[in-house]
Order: structure tokens, then sequence, then C-alpha cells
């Protein structure tokens, strides 16, 4: 049986995907990974959940890893942060193979359990060598998503213009005619 995704907003790189299984609606905040069932809903939207299973073991595993990230994320250069992305990459290695297409990789873990949270931490090491100064936190005070911002530019500055830019761009407005009505 397959879960439905229910967050509004999917898309994002998977270590900035798993970073966003915690999301405001409605200014209450939601967790898809309160349960199970939300860790295969996460696995079903990237396409692993026929190599992974979401049990509890996990479910802990991808929520150490989203910790860790946004550690990584919102200090960057931290030490401690450093370690918690290496505790999770310490689950895991990468085997080199040769396929009859070429040369390849495979992922190996000691617990299978831990190949969701290390392949998402493996995805951040991507993005850092990739594009570490577009990895974003919405620019929205009452938002709490990641985006990877792939604007010509590099100035993007919300998860989503229809949402928190129009909700940032409205409120400026009331601000500016609230104070020349009255």
């Amino acid at each position: 049986m397959t879960e439905f995704d229910p967050r509004p907003f999917v898309g994002e790189p998977l270590a900035l995907d798993l970073l966003n299984t915690l999301w405001k609606e409605e200014g209450r905040q939601k967790d898809l990974l309160d349960s199970p069932a939300g860790l295969r809903a996460w696995l079903t939207t990237h396409h692993m959940a026929d190599r992974f299973r979401a049990d509890r073991e996990a479910l802990e595993a991808a929520r150490a890893a989203r910790t860790a990230l946004a550690a990584a994320i919102g200090h960057p250069g931290s030490a401690d942060a450093a370690r918690q992305v290496g505790d999770i990459l310490a689950h895991g290695r990468v085997r080199l193979t040769l396929t009859t297409q070429g040369p390849g990789e495979e992922a190996e873990f000691a617990r299978p359990a831990w190949g969701p949270a290390w392949t998402a931490a493996r995805d951040y090491l991507r993005l850092l060598a990739t594009a570490p100064d577009r990895i974003r936190v919405c620019a929205q005070p009452d938002c709490i998503r990641y985006f990877l911002d792939t604007s010509r530019n590099g100035t993007r500055r919300w998860c989503s213009m229809a949402e928190c830019g129009n909700r940032a761009k409205a409120a400026r407005h009331y601000s500016r005619n609230r104070h020349t009505c009255v």
C-alpha cells in the first residue's frame, strides 16, 4: 500500500526534502515523520519504498538525519553540526563497481534501516559540492521550509512565490497602505 504525502511543498533535492518533512500549516507545525506511515509516504515520494522498509528504526534514523542536516544548514562551519552529519554517514559507505555500462557506485549499509537517512546525508554533501550558496531557508517569517535556489541570478527568497512570496508582498502592501490611509 502506498501512502499519500500530504505536504504542500515537495520536489526539492532529497536532503532538503527530508528537512521539509516539518512544515507549518495554518500556524501549526506538522511532522510527516510522526509515524512509520509518514516515513513510508516520504520514501514513496522519492521512489525508495521498494528498497527500504519504513519501520521504527528507519524512522528514528530519518529523524536523526533531519536534525543533523538542520544543524549543518543552520550553522555552517560548526564542528558539532559536521560531527552530527558524519555520524549519519558512518552508517553506510559507497562501494565502487564496474558494470556493463561502465563505472558505478553501490551504497552499502551495516543496518539497512539507516539507508534513507544516509542517502539524504550523502545528498547534502552533493549539494555542498555543487551549490552550497544556493541552499536556502524561506524568507517568509512564518515558514520553515528549505529550498535550492535554482533562479538564474541566485536571488530567490521564498520557497514558493505563489504562497510565501505572495504573502510577504501582500503584507508589505498592507503596511504601506495602512500608514497612508490614516
